[in-house]
């Protein structure tokens, strides 16, 4: 079957050739990898070897324990090599077309347990709780800096920038000063069709997945796991709040152990599922809700944007086609990959 279908959200096109899951190297062996993985009795992230970390910026800790010292559940550290800077003056510069803005924003890591564990699918589910509030706190803390206009919380699971594998499970918050330009394509898609229907595009998509029931994966009262209509990867799955809210650490408030709980659950079922694979997340919120003079374009973002989570496990990799046309070509159809994580027992 070859189709497009077309993104409901951002009018992305994306290409479904489920002949190509048959083409041979087209799928990313997940036992191979080039990662060279750091041993437990040299891992940076472990309780007790605190002194071999950036300073602690904060942590949940168990009473009596100290700053930068063992005890603690979830430590969030800044990262070593940042990609950008937290003391550096925010100014912009223009030469004719081009302009740039000093490297001013945030780079943490979020160490995830005091223990060797490698996959958050295998924190328990108290553990992933704490790693979820841990992300509201610090990005309710950024706000606070006026030059901070976003701030993502993201995870590379066996995944990274420089080829080098710290074996212990982590994920990043990284904070800038301007709003991502995925970011604005949602946020211009969810605005126009709340300008045309003054409903919530997310929230008549949660209603029609649910109706359908052909991509879901999973549900609770508070949460839907979806295989979007128009995935972009094989396995690429949504996690979407059933109440609307477009700002993450508020929309979490007294849900932290239903959310928790369908995290664990996807994460699971992609390690069993899907042979252990590197995979990704990232928390889409919408940027801060500043009442700055000027900022009409934002006017109902409350209303018309969503939070929500997208997992995608690293199955194919981008080739000339994709990167020379801004298509994505998923192999396996939505429906047949939402199917496959609900028959996999966890």
């Amino acid at each position: 079957m070859q189709e497009l279908r077309k993104d409901p959200i951002i009018g992305r096109w994306v290409i479904m050739a489920t002949s190509r899951a048959r083409r041979p190297g087209n799928f990313v062996n997940s036992e191979e990898s080039n990662l060279v993985e750091t041993p437990e009795e040299s891992c940076c992230f472990c309780e007790g070897r605190e002194s071999e970390t950036p300073k602690e910026i904060c942590a949940v800790r168990k009473k009596g324990t100290k700053k930068d010292s063992p005890g603690w559940q979830v430590r969030v550290v800044a990262d070593k090599n940042p990609i950008l800077k937290a003391f550096v003056d925010l100014s912009r510069t223009t030469h004719g077309l081009y302009q740039k803005l000093n490297g001013r924003g945030a780079h943490e890591v979020i160490v995830e347990s005091p223990k060797h564990i490698s996959n958050m699918a295998d924190l328990s589910l108290k553990q992933i709780e704490l790693v979820i509030n841990t992300y509201a706190e610090r990005i309710n803390d950024l706000e606070n800096d006026q030059r901070i206009k976003y701030v993502l919380a993201h995870k590379n699971f066996r995944w990274t920038r420089d080829n080098q594998n710290i074996n212990h499970s982590y994920s990043e918050i990284i904070a800038t000063p301007v709003v991502p330009m995925r970011i604005k394509e949602e946020l211009r898609g969810a605005k126009k069709y709340f300008d045309y229907h003054e409903r919530c595009l997310y929230c008549d998509l949660v209603a029609q997945e649910l109706e359908s029931n052909q991509r879901v994966v999973s549900d609770d009262e508070h949460f839907l796991t979806v295989v979007p209509f128009a995935s972009r990867f094989p396995f690429e799955t949504w996690i979407i709040p059933k109440d609307h809210h477009s700002q993450f650490p508020k929309g979490i408030k007294g849900k932290e152990k239903y959310l928790a709980k369908a995290f664990k659950e996807i994460l699971l079922k992609m390690k069993i599922g899907l042979n252990n694979p590197a995979y990704h997340f990232v928390v889409h919120s919408a940027p801060f809700l500043r009442k700055n003079p000027g900022e009409v374009k934002y006017q109902t973002i409350a209303e018309d944007y969503h939070w929500h989570i997208e997992v995608t496990p690293r199955l194919t990799q981008a080739a000339g086609f994709e990167k020379g046309t801004g298509f994505y070509i998923c192999p396996i159809p939505p429906e047949a990959a939402a199917e496959y994580l609900r028959e996999v027992e966890i």
